[in-house]
């Protein structure tokens, strides 16, 4: 009996363990997540949107990581959607949607996506779709020629006020120039009187003598001064050049002489008269006479007449002697015009010295040299640069350039297998950039079948550098030395950096070589398969080129692997 009692508790004991392992594993079956994906269709035309949808039902205590960038190749993600979450119970629906399509035709695969869930991957389906062409009937459909490219006006710059300031600047310059030199100035009262002919300063210091006073004041030998001073500059400058400097005698003899020579017919009175004349103020200048007033008077008037005499006995000049003064008068003009030549480039050379000498302590003389030559790598740094995507995925880079297309020749065998765009710009042999875009195509068997799931091969960088070394080396490079370091791009973006020194021909061919520097950055993405490389190069000793490598350098931006992988 007891052993019959034993026997079936144990039953019930083994009963109640397999009630509750049953239990816990439907309640394990319960609480976990449910996944799946679905597609609206199932078929679209070339460019058109598939709607990619992933549901989650999970516990609002997990966190979910749908995927996110370019992982349903060979399909192309073109929007990614906010994620609606709908609550259910103690529980969530969250529903992520992407938007993607295909620009070829033919049937493809969407890849097997991974969910995370609460640090659980959960891996969907893969799902078949198809892409069909646009059938174009062209009996209802017109054609038309591309349209021509539109001219985009340049943006707007402050340039206009470089130039208006460096007008306004020469404008002063030229005006202080022409008011200072060039100008003709008002004369003084001197001037006006050393451009009178010689007999009309002689009647003026007369009149001058008459309104001076020296006689009132009882000056007579001021005023004896005066007036043989008149009459000497007078003969001077019409019968003897020495007659200032000569004395009495002297004068009087050389006068004498030119009368009986008929160079001037002067008659005997007035030579006596202004024999007479000189030794009276001899006298009163050197031996202190005092005349009478109005023999002085009288003085005064037989100069003023004899100055009239010299002027009729002059015989009338020459037509020669007329042409000389003409000759003289240009010559003097020329020679005031060369000096004013002179003297305009000299204020020229050392506003221009002063101005350069202010830049060149201010900004260094190199750069100063640099602006007035218009150095065309300065003017290339200081261009408005411009900030461009190139390639798919998109490299971010500012160039002070536009990079263009550049067409890239592949082997046959290649064509099936690498898809590749080029974009570059290069200013002669002194500056060089391109950026290359490489997308490994995989095998289209493989990516068609479900079943057979490809792994994606990891992308050796370090090998795709010494495939671009050898293209330098084919295109005449020589003398390469280069180093390897790990890049970060300033958005967080991992790759690989070589940079080094190389010799290259100025032209394809040439035997004359340029010393420069080169940098290759490169990186990959396993997931999407593809290569990207940003190549430049520089010449060596140009500051310019190394400040626009150092700025390109920093403005590059890739998407970062860890966000490829979320």
């Amino acid at each position: 009996m007891n052993n019959k009692l034993r026997l079936l508790n144990s039953e019930i004991r083994k009963t109640k363990h397999w009630v509750l392992l049953l239990f816990c594993a439907l309640f394990s079956i319960g609480s976990f997540s449910q996944v799946k994906s679905s597609t609206d269709v199932k078929s679209i035309k070339i460019g058109e949107e598939i709607t990619y949808k992933i549901e989650v039902e999970t516990d609002t205590t997990n966190y979910v990581v749908f995927p996110e960038g370019q992982t349903f190749q060979p399909l192309e993600m073109i929007e990614s959607y906010k994620t609606d979450t709908v609550k259910k119970n103690a529980k969530y629906q969250l529903i992520k949607t992407y938007g993607l399509t295909q620009f070829d035709s033919g049937r493809y695969v969407i890849p097997k996506q991974k969910v995370i869930i609460a640090n659980k991957t959960v891996e969907l389906d893969s799902i078949l779709v198809e892409i069909n062409p646009i059938v174009v009937d062209t009996t209802k459909q017109n054609l038309y020629d591309i349209k021509p490219l539109i001219k985009v006006e340049a943006p707007s710059s402050n340039w206009w006020l470089y130039v208006v300031l460096a007008i306004i600047i020469l404008a002063l310059v030229g005006f202080l120039i022409y008011w200072f030199i060039w100008r003709k100035k008002p004369l003084t009262e001197e001037e006006k009187i050393a451009l009178l002919p010689p007999y009309d300063r002689a009647k003026l210091a007369l009149k001058k003598l008459d309104e001076s006073g020296y006689l009132e004041q009882d000056a007579y030998k001021d005023y004896y001064s005066e007036l043989t001073l008149a009459i000497r500059k007078y003969l001077d400058e019409k019968v003897y050049d020495r007659a200032l400097e000569s004395t009495t005698d002297e004068l009087i003899t050389k006068l004498t002489l030119l009368r009986e020579a008929h160079q001037i017919e002067l008659s005997e009175t007035s030579l006596r008269n202004l024999e007479s004349i000189l030794k009276r103020a001899d006298l009163v200048k050197f031996a202190k006479s005092a005349p009478d007033k109005q023999m002085a008077i009288l003085d005064r008037k037989v100069v003023d007449e004899e100055i009239d005499h010299v002027k009729e006995a002059l015989p009338e000049p020459s037509e020669e002697e007329k042409l000389l003064d003409e000759k003289y008068r240009l010559e003097e003009e020329r020679k005031k015009r060369q000096y004013n030549i002179i003297l305009t480039a000299c204020v020229i050379f050392v506003l221009f010295v002063a101005t350069f000498a202010m830049f060149s302590i201010k900004y260094g003389f190199a750069y100063t040299v640099d602006t007035i030559i218009r150095k065309e790598t300065k003017l290339l740094l200081e261009d408005e640069w411009v900030k461009s995507d190139y390639g798919f995925p998109p490299i971010t880079i500012e160039t002070p350039k536009v990079l263009k297309r550049d067409s890239l020749s592949l082997p046959k065998d290649m064509v099936a297998k690498l898809k590749m765009s080029h974009f570059k710009y290069e200013l002669d042999e002194k500056f060089l950039i391109t950026t290359t875009t490489t997308q490994f195509l995989t095998d289209a068997n493989a990516a068609q079948s479900p079943n057979n799931p490809q792994e994606k091969p990891e992308i050796d960088m370090e090998k795709a550098v010494e495939g671009s070394i050898k293209q330098l080396e084919a295109r005449g490079a020589r003398n390469i030395l280069s180093t390897n370091k790990k890049f970060t791009t300033p958005n967080g973006a991992e790759g690989l950096e070589t940079k080094g020194t190389l010799e290259r021909p100025i032209k394809e061919g040439s035997e004359n070589y340029v010393y420069g520097n080169f940098t290759i950055l490169t990186f990959s993405s396993k997931e999407d398969q593809v290569l990207q490389q940003i190549f430049i190069t520089y010449l060596k000793d140009d500051v310019y080129l190394n400040q626009i490598h150092d700025r390109i350098i920093d403005s590059i931006e890739l998407k970062p692997k860890k966000d490829e992988e979320n």
